[in-house]
């Protein structure tokens, strides 16, 4: 009975193979229209906040003619589009369209004594424009807020007596300033909205407001604040859908903001009832814009080639500078950063994008991928069940069966839980199986072949490189077709379990380099556990905990480079046009490389592979970054190969002088 399943067990591993073969091809047809999907949208626009211009402008000594000085060098530089907030008195006042007072300040221009009751807020127009503008536009943003407005003046000018706290009132949205709104188009920006959800929902007065965005250019609606628009009151009044339907019907879409600590509440939801008609957005925080013009435009063109980035929102803000005793600001260095040579302007329409209103990508989802996705699932559970014969070959075919039944019941209960663990798994099985099967043959090679001369060692190094990473390759079409899904590109869904990915196979790999290459792992396991604990023991585990510390905190975009790694990041750019990982072809691949090599002659080198698993497995993770353009990846990939291939080369002759010298003088240093 045991011998007829283990002999079940042998021959399913050959159906496996075949499964997984067949899950790859059913996964191409799936990468193609991913492809497509990327390719569908190449316009970016940079966004300059047009409050921040205001703040800065309001430190100058000629406010007005600064503020149109610099919209004339901004949209020079590149920048296409102004953001607007929903405007506040405070706004307002800033740009001197009114001017503000409190009750204690109305007191003392009228020269009366102030009322111990009326704590109001006074405003007067600087001009009849500015009044005929904004007057009812101010009366029915507060009237809203069931606060009650009445006429003031002030020297003749009119003016508004809003029944609320000045400090409160400051902060009030009200609509976009229409004065402005005007003032930038005829200087040839697109406007990009930013709504807020602190006002009572009201559908009639969005429909209209959207309605003028429409008919004015507008293409596209980014928030303000924690939540979307409508989020607030979405139980009460179902005011997402409405407010979805107003979008829809208007043509308008939206934009994410690219690496919020929180998601903004409610924007899953809208994305999805607008059939994510969605753009990413990189921000660029006040104090981020200080940064050098290279160090910006490395920065910009890199998140719209590398992030699918297609809106790159600028900011900025006044400062004061005690050195200078000035009053500074980043607009210069931005601008810099835009026009100047080898400027994130030119390098990104050299990459191929063009500057005009951003665009959501069109979803090239046929109807076919779902019976394709069933193969590929099939294949994923048939890589998971190869790895698990690599250690327990007694459970290959009922790791199988279960897996296929547990992949059922997640279809039906969360098929999005189903598609994440698959890939994670297929992600974590390939470069595994990959690496114990070179493990295996370079162990057969030795026992067969002891006395190999350099360069046949070499040869078998190389073509054993080059094996070994098609078949880590081969978990990336799983990867990509189980989650071909836009929600992954726009980064509003995130694969999870990278930092498994990133240790599952190193420590599977140091198992199976510890256990699984003497008479048995039992035996192996004793021998080990027998061993004494010195203080050198303890040393190296606490060195190593601490190396993998670090190792998993550089899995993230928190990491900390190491001194000059951002340099050396550039010029791996610019030299490259796509930067390779360092960890890839500077550490994991000559290790691999220079670690076969060796161990075709020794057996401890294949220690080495339990660090060497990290480049299998990091080419297979840069797949997982579905954000990253699948094309931009494979050449990632590839170089990394390549570059680890030269620099595993030089390690392989540093190896062999140093393997020399030792048969050489290690005789004479051993005689008695």
């Amino acid at each position: 009975m045991i011998q007829s399943w283990q002999r079940w067990n042998n021959v399913s591993r050959k159906w496996l193979w075949v499964l997984v073969i067949v899950g790859i091809l059913a996964s191409l047809p799936i990468i193609v229209q991913r492809v497509q999907t990327e390719s569908s949208a190449n316009k970016v626009e940079f966004v300059f906040n047009y409050r921040a211009l205001v703040d800065i402008a309001s430190y100058q000594a000629a406010p007005a003619t600064y503020m149109d000085e610099q919209l004339d060098r901004l949209k020079e530089a590149g920048v296409t589009t102004m953001a607007m907030f929903e405007s506040t008195l405070d706004e307002l006042s800033k740009t001197r369209r009114i001017m503000v007072f409190s009750s204690l300040e109305a007191a003392k221009l009228n020269q009366s004594v102030i009322s111990p009751d009326g704590n109001y807020t006074y405003i007067a127009f600087t001009s009849q424009a500015n009044e005929e503008q904004l007057s009812s536009l101010i009366r029915e943003a507060f009237g809203q807020l069931d606060v009650t407005v009445a006429n003031w003046s002030y020297q003749n000018q009119a003016g508004l007596a809003i029944g609320m706290g000045m400090e409160e009132a400051l902060m009030k949205p009200l609509p976009l300033d229409p004065i402005a709104f005007s003032m930038l188009q005829d200087k040839g920006f697109h406007i990009l909205p930013r709504l807020s959800d602190n006002v009572p929902y009201d559908q009639e007065a969005l429909d209209e407001q959207l309605g003028f965005f429409a008919e004015h250019g507008v293409t596209r609606i980014l928030f303000d604040g924690e939540s979307v628009k409508g989020f607030n009151e979405d139980e009460s009044k179902n005011s997402l859908q409405a407010f979805a339907n107003l979008l829809n019907e208007h043509e308008l879409g939206i934009a994410v903001i690219e690496g919020l600590k929180a998601p903004q509440k409610g924007f899953n939801t809208l994305a999805y009832l607008t059939d994510y008609n969605v753009v990413r957005l990189h921000s660029l925080t006040d104090g981020e814009a200080v940064q050098s013009p290279e160090t910006l435009a490395d920065r910009f063109a890199l998140a719209t080639k590398d992030r699918n980035i297609r809106m790159i929102y600028l900011n900025a803000s006044a400062s004061k500078d005690a050195a200078k005793a000035a009053i500074t600001n980043p607009i210069d260095n931005l601008v810099r950063s835009l026009q100047a040579p080898g400027n994130a302007v030119q390098r990104i329409e050299n990459n191929g994008f063009e500057f005009a209103p951003a665009e959501a990508f069109k979803v090239y989802d046929a109807s076919w991928q779902t019976y394709l996705k069933a193969l590929v699932v099939l294949g994923s559970v048939a890589f998971i069940a190869l790895l698990v014969s690599c250690f327990l070959p007694s459970l290959t075919l009922a790791s199988f069966v279960l897996g296929w039944v547990g992949s059922g019941g997640l279809y039906v209960l969360r098929p999005a839980l189903l598609e994440q663990s698959l890939a994670l798994f297929a992600a974590i099985s390939a470069p595994t199986i990959a690496v114990v099967l070179a493990i295996r043959k370079v162990e057969e090679l030795r026992e067969k072949h002891p006395d190999m001369t350099g360069a046949r060692r070499l040869t078998h190094t190389i073509v054993l490189y080059l094996k070994t990473s098609v078949l880590s390759l081969a978990a990336v079409p799983f990867v990509i077709a189980l989650l071909n899904n836009i929600t992954y590109s726009l980064v509003l869904n995130q694969f999870r379990g990278v930092s498994l990915l990133h240790l599952a196979p190193i420590l599977l790999i140091a198992i199976y380099v510890f256990l699984y290459r003497g008479n048995s792992v039992a035996e192996e396991l004793r021998n080990w556990l027998r061993m004494p604990i010195t203080v050198l023991w303890v040393a190296i585990a606490a060195v190593l905990g601490v190396a993998a510390l670090y190792y998993l905190s550089r899995t993230g975009n928190a990491g900390t480079l190491l001194p000059g790694e951002a340099a050396f990041r550039s010029f791996l750019e610019n030299a490259f046009g796509v930067r390779p990982r360092n960890k890839e072809f500077l550490l994991a691949h000559p290790l691999f490389i220079v670690g076969i090599f060796a161990a075709c002659r020794y057996r401890w080198p294949l220690f080495a592979m339990i660090l060497a698993v990290m480049g299998q497995l990091s080419m297979v993770d840069t797949f997982a970054h579905i954000h990253t353009p699948a094309v931009l990846s494979l050449i990632r990939g590839v170089l990394g190969l390549g570059l680890g291939l030269v620099v595993g080369l030089i390690a392989v002759l540093a190896w062999q002088i140093i393997e020399r010298c030792w048969s050489k003088w290690s005789p004479r240093l051993l005689k008695p």
